[in-house]
């Protein structure tokens, strides 16, 4: 008996790893924000999802095994996409640059259709929960330790100043605005805001 690989038959993939086509991915990741957009998170359904990027619902099945992980990936690279450390110098400055970036975050159909779904879900389900607090809180904390970090190197903070209690303060009064209560935000709002999160921050550290 031979041992020689070459003489050996190729040996077929199942059909199930086949490779997945990126710009099919690429087409339902876009159907998805506008179908959120469209209808909202509880009215989305596969089949809307997949008539809109022009596939059949096997296609979507084979990515993702629910809207709802569908969605958690989409929240996930969402959050994680275009969001760099405002680094301006001051920390006026790189507080009032991320409260410019998170107040176009927030009006985003991701955001103002989804997040408020994804947290009832949370809710009932820890797994729901782990996702969803990695998807929304891990690129925003990265921003919030390199503001702190820089103002504390500077000597604008106080060393026990934590990213956590920073991200209270900053993103807590947009998410009410924008998210909750669905008003919009002025750039003069924003300069108010920067300066009560400033002062804030400068008054002490956050609760232990």
């Amino acid at each position: 008996m031979t041992s020689d690989p070459a003489a050996a038959p190729a040996r077929r993939q199942p059909a199930g790893a086949a490779v997945l086509r990126e710009d099919v991915t690429a087409a339902i990741r876009e159907a998805v924000v506008e179908e959120l957009a469209a209808v909202g998170f509880a009215r989305m359904s596969i089949e809307g999802i997949a008539r809109r990027a022009g596939v059949g619902k096997t296609a979507v099945y084979r990515r993702w095994k629910s809207k709802l992980h569908l969605v958690l990936d989409l929240v996930g690279a969402f959050a994680a996409d275009g969001l760099p450390v405002p680094s301006t110098g001051s920390l006026y400055g790189d507080v009032r640059a991320l409260l410019e970036v998170m107040t176009h975050v927030l009006r985003h159909p991701v955001a103002s259709a989804v997040i408020p779904d994804l947290l009832v879900e949370a809710a009932r389900n820890p797994e729901i929960a782990d996702a969803v607090r990695g998807a929304l809180l891990d690129g925003q904390r990265r921003m919030a330790e390199g503001i702190v970090s820089e103002a504390v190197a500077r000597g604008e903070l106080p060393a026990s100043v934590t990213p956590d209690h920073a991200l209270d303060l900053l993103i807590g009064p947009l998410y009410w605005r924008q998210v909750v209560v669905r008003d919009a935000v002025t750039g003069a709002q924003l300069d108010v805001l920067a300066r009560q999160v400033v002062a804030g921050l400068k008054a002490g550290a956050g609760p232990a």
